[in-house]
């Protein structure tokens, strides 16, 4: 099999198995992962999801790895943020998840770090890595071996840490892991914490059976919501497919923004850690950088994806990171992804307010948004063009800025139109301070992006 371009993405390596990647192009992937690591003898840990096609290509792409001279730690089956912990903490060399994160069975793919948990996107090392391996030329090296290694123990006690779990209250809590890797977490962190969890779904299941493990899709949080009402529990939770991405449901069973999400983590961090810097991206709402600011930290906006935010917050040294999609990070989770951090962090406010989760974000939903509205456009770069040229403000001059597309913040309102790595579609979102004036704003310029 040739290797195929269009699976190697902004961030990550992706694909449908067998048909755009399979074991072939799995060995050649391992050996220029390894040629471009430059490295005598690096020591690489791997791990898996738990799709069906997981085992196969872990077996061809070890195999590819070790024939070009690396040794493979072997963790098996591992969420990212596992993954990237485990690259970070034992200090190895990179690291490799096999995964298609929230995709469909039938996807599979590679996500990729160097040292430090660093991670490897289109710009720091996919490109050339693509290059790699479609020339295909690899000097021969003393094979490497494969060894096995078990993490996950010492990841839930380091996600304890600094936690007085006696002083949690008994909450009943619902927690959805889609029959994806995230289950095998689940029973250990949470045992000693006074709270009574309701795992659904927990069985691994390589063919997501029950849904898809997106939680960002309103049909995939259904039952979640349902089971969150019908017990009354205090909240839930719902992971994505390789456990980078946590989102959370309040009590009456609707789905809490990632954005006030990030708000809440800011409060209370900031409370912590008077001064420091905290990021968040480029959509989130203009409540996270208020409410940073009324803390007395340093808010800094970013462009959306991982690789982005996990570069900013080790330049700035900053302490938290959060997206909309719900990716939230940490300096002290080596600036990866801590979703068992947040959760242990809003157990303890819910358990110190006594009030109910949807009263506690309550504060932070100021404003009213559009959501993300996607838009097939012909050309990209000429509409954002002819938008910064007449941003649509009604004569008002607004702030432009071209961090990620175009965002454009006027008085009472913003928009951000930006385009998408893979697909010929514009984005949009705008908030504003009335409803009414999203629902207007919406209208003109879907008119400008339909054409």
């Amino acid at each position: 099999m040739k290797i195929n371009p269009s699976i190697f993405k902004a961030y990550d390596i992706r694909g449908i198995y067998p048909e755009e990647l399979d074991g072939e192009a799995a060995y050649i992937i391992g050996r220029a992962y390894v040629q471009f690591l430059k490295k005598k003898k690096p020591k690489i840990v791997v791990g898996q999801d738990n799709r069906l096609s997981s085992p196969s290509l872990f077996e061809a792409l070890t195999l590819g790895m070790i024939k070009q001279g690396a040794d493979v730690v072997d963790i098996g089956l591992s969420t990212s943020p596992l993954l990237y912990w485990t690259c970070a903490f034992f200090e190895f060399d990179g690291g490799i998840n096999i995964t298609a994160s929230h995709n469909g069975a039938q996807y599979n793919g590679f996500k990729m770090e160097r040292e430090k948990a660093i991670p490897i996107s289109e710009k720091s090392g996919i490109r050339e890595i693509l290059k790699l391996s479609l020339r295909g030329k690899f000097k021969k090296e003393i094979s490497g071996e494969i060894t096995k290694k078990e993490s996950l123990k010492e990841y839930i006690q380091f996600n304890r840490e600094g936690f007085d779990f006696q002083k949690i209250k008994p909450l009943e809590i619902v927690i959805d892991t889609a029959n994806a890797v995230s289950g095998i977490i689940i029973p250990e962190i949470f045992q000693n914490t006074n709270c009574q969890i309701h795992h659904i779904f927990s069985a691994l299941e390589g063919s997501f059976l029950n849904h898809q493990p997106d939680p960002l899709k309103k049909e995939n949080i259904r039952d979640l919501s349902a089971t969150v009402k019908s017990r009354k529990a205090d909240f839930g939770i719902g992971f994505d497919g390789d456990g980078d991405r946590v989102i959370f449901i309040d009590e009456k069973g609707d789905a809490i923004e990632g954005d006030m999400i990030t708000a809440l983590m800011a409060e209370i961090i900031l409370k912590e850690n008077p001064g420091e810097k905290i990021l968040y991206d480029i959509r989130s709402s203009n409540s996270v950088r208020e409410t940073i600011e009324r803390e007395g930290g340093k808010a800094l906006i970013e462009r959306i994806g991982h690789s982005y935010i996990k570069e900013r917050m080790r330049k700035e040294n900053a302490i938290f990171g959060g997206e909309l999609s719900g990716h939230y990070y940490h300096k002290d989770h080596f600036f990866c992804e801590c979703p068992f951090f947040v959760i242990f962090k809003i157990l303890e406010k819910l358990s110190q307010e006594s009030k109910p989760f949807s009263e506690i974000i309550s504060p932070f939903k100021k404003y009213f948004s559009s959501g993300e509205i996607n838009f097939k456009v012909k050309d990209k770069e000429k509409i954002l063009k002819e938008l910064e040229k007449n941003p649509p403000g009604g004569g008002e001059k607004g702030k432009v800025l071209k961090l990620d597309g175009l965002r454009v913040d006027f008085k009472d309102w913003w928009f951000l139109v930006r385009p998408s790595n893979t697909e010929p579609l514009l984005r949009l979102v705008i908030e504003a301070k009335s409803k009414e004036l999203v629902e207007e704003k919406t209208h003109f310029l879907s008119d400008i992006l339909n054409g």
